[in-house]
């Protein structure tokens, strides 16, 4: 299967800290990969690399066949990205932050119909500032959907959201996946790794442990019990 998003041999370093050691995965174009592995792991900084925000000592990213930190505006335009310290500015509203980000796309979704969707209508009187971490999380959401992505990369985008909210999350996400969208998930939530995934990656001190659908990389156990056997344990 054709993969939208490579990582190969990747290494990074802050100081005398190998945040990725010769890391190598990928994910496969119209399915939902997740990235699991104990704090430190190094996936922060993999998917910065992977949307252009940071750049590896060695090793290639290839995002649908683009280096992410050379390419222009219409690569950017078909790649998604939420992070969990999103950067949304304190000062705004909601639906007057997504009203001015769908302008900077060509053929953005229906704003309205994304607020609606992720609840971000019921807060939309509150500023940026203002609002709980849940409520952070289904602006970012809506805000890395606005411009029709390609590649979606997700960061825990379940985190601080109740049993509800979690799972009108999940539910979009696999739409995403139905319609084509490969969709790259960072979780700590074995969950939703297994309601979610078509394809895992178990990261470890900077490099891929395991990687393959979720059959093949749990072999019948649990993804728990194999993501313990292969990591620091108890390090997440």
């Amino acid at each position: 299967m054709t993969a939208a998003v490579t990582l190969s041999d990747l290494r990074r370093s802050f100081g005398p800290v190998a945040a990725l050691d010769g890391l190598t995965w990928s994910a496969p174009s119209g399915r939902i990969t997740a990235v699991l592995g104990p704090n430190g792991a190094g996936k922060t900084t993999a998917i910065e690399c992977a949307v252009g925000l940071g750049r590896p000592d060695s090793g290639t990213v290839r995002v649908l066949g683009s280096e992410p930190w050379q390419a222009g505006a219409d690569h950017r335009a078909r790649v998604g990205v939420m992070l969990q310290a999103g950067g949304l500015p304190n000062g705004t509203k909601p639906l007057r932050l997504l009203h001015h980000l769908a302008r900077l796309y060509a053929e953005p979704v229906e704003v309205d119909a994304v607020a609606r969707r992720l609840g971000v209508t019921d807060f939309a009187s509150t500023t940026v500032r203002r609002l709980s971490g849940g409520q952070k999380q289904r602006l970012a959401l809506a805000a890395a959907l606005l411009g029709r992505p390609e590649v979606l990369f997700l960061d825990e985008p379940a985190a601080g959201l109740d049993p509800h909210g979690r799972l009108d999350v999940w539910d979009l996400v696999a739409e995403q996946r139905d319609a084509g969208t490969t969709v790259i998930v960072t979780t700590h939530s074995f969950e939703e790794a297994e309601r979610l995934a078509d394809h895992l990656v178990i990261m470890d001190a900077g490099r891929t442990v395991a990687e393959g659908t979720p059959g093949s990389v749990t072999g019948g156990r649990s993804l728990e019990d194999v993501y313990f056997s292969l990591t620091r344990r108890g390090a997440a």
